[in-house]
């Protein structure tokens, strides 16, 4: 198995941002904030974030690419020699979420990876001729998996199963028990954990032990850029490096996966969607508390229904796991906080990972920056969340 070559550059990475509208103030992601443009996504995790590769994966729509060649024709951003736009301090990376639906099973979604806007362009002419608007996000497309797998390969590109655990659209949670039932897993260098699970819960699954773990934030507003995302050793930015980096080639690879503490996620436990009463791994039917007939299945019974390895149990190259807390789940920290602490050290990758306690305290006051290293440490107590309802930090016992 591959090791990380500790030599390599280690570079933050958050490979799942939606679009929320065009330029025009059309809509592209309809769950996503209008703030959610191409530029202002740029920007943001260039200049506020600290993300060195992003991806955005609603880079099919037509107006999101007459955007970016806008961007390259005034020389903003650059097309990388080996793949991706370079942007400022950031390199995009041109990605797409479609949904698959094959027959008697639920629909899951999945990203689609490519290496340049022309190849991308090429992508959209593909799906325009196989779902409803191609200028959506997310749309379900006439298409089987396999037969999605080997378009994306045409073109250069990668395809991760997305947030694969989720009761909404995740491929075991909604639509199969194993990946080689719908898919060619071979093909598949890597998958997305999800909000609601972490390396511990995906590990025992025996079938993912050869696949590398993604952490990505599936942002649908600018602050929640980077609340998932993962350091990764490269040579340099750039889409062939990114793909080197999911195959595990040459000392490439995720050096540490840092994703939300799996119960701040929305599906953690099985719960009422009405009520929100915590309900047993079995629950059917109506909510025993309220009546309410939605019950969703949680990602960590989902798990236990389908494992067939003990925890604790990794691949030798699995990477160490750092749960984290974003700035804007930390009580007490609100946007004018935020503003606060970006102006005073740069991005919120310093104030998580570099700046110390004492420098923070003089910003924002003792209470909040022991919030700050609590969250650092792992130390901070959570609620958990599920039937589509984030967990929460508690300040007294969870």
């Amino acid at each position: 198995m591959n090791v990380v070559d500790r030599r390599l550059p280690r570079y933050f990475c958050d490979m799942h941002i939606h679009i929320g509208g065009t330029k025009s103030g059309k809509p592209v992601k309809i769950t996503a904030s209008r703030q959610m443009t191409l530029t202002r996504i740029l920007e943001e995790a260039s200049e506020r974030k600290g993300m060195d590769v992003i991806g955005i994966i609603d880079a099919h729509a037509p107006e999101v690419q007459e955007e970016l060649i806008g961007l390259l024709e005034t020389g903003a951003a650059e097309e990388h020699r080996d793949g991706g736009v370079q942007y400022k301090q950031t390199l995009l990376i041109l990605g797409c979420e479609v949904e698959i639906k094959e027959p008697g099973r639920g629909e899951a979604h999945f990203l689609c990876y490519l290496p340049n806007v022309g190849e991308m362009r090429l992508f959209t002419d593909w799906l325009s001729r196989r779902c409803k608007n191609v200028n959506l996000s997310s749309q379900r497309i006439g298409a089987t998996l396999r037969e999605l797998q080997e378009r994306v390969a045409e073109g250069g590109g990668v395809l991760v199963p997305a947030h694969i655990f989720t009761p909404h659209k995740g491929l075991y949670g909604s639509c199969t028990d194993s990946l080689s039932e719908v898919a060619e897993p071979s093909t598949i260098p890597a998958v997305e954990l999800g909000l609601s699970a972490n390396t511990d819960m995906a590990d025992r699954l025996t079938e993912l032990h050869d696949k590398t773990f993604l952490t990505n934030s599936d942002a649908h507003s600018l602050a929640k850029i980077g609340r998932e995302y993962q350091a990764m050793a490269m040579a340099e930015r750039s889409f062939r490096e990114w793909m080197r980096a999911l195959r595990r080639e040459a000392g490439r690879g995720v050096a540490v996966n840092y994703g939300l503490h799996p119960q701040l996620g929305k599906y953690h436990q099985t719960a009422c969607q009405s009520c929100q009463s915590t309900l047993p791994a079995d629950a059917d039917g109506r909510c025993p508390q309220c009546g309410f007939k939605r019950v969703v299945r949680g990602v960590f019974d989902r798990i236990e229904q389908l494992a067939d390895c003990p925890a604790g149990v990794h691949p030798p190259f699995r990477p160490p796991y750092v749960e984290q807390v974003p700035l804007e789940f930390i009580p007490g920290v609100g946007p004018r906080l935020r503003d606060k602490l970006y102006c005073a050290f740069g991005t919120e990758m310093n104030i998580l990972h570099r700046v110390g306690r004492e420098e923070l305290a003089g910003v924002v006051g003792e209470r909040i920056a022991d919030l700050i290293v609590q969250a650092r440490e792992g130390r901070l107590n959570v609620k958990a969340g599920g039937a589509g309802t984030y967990g929460r930090i508690v300040t007294g016992k969870a």
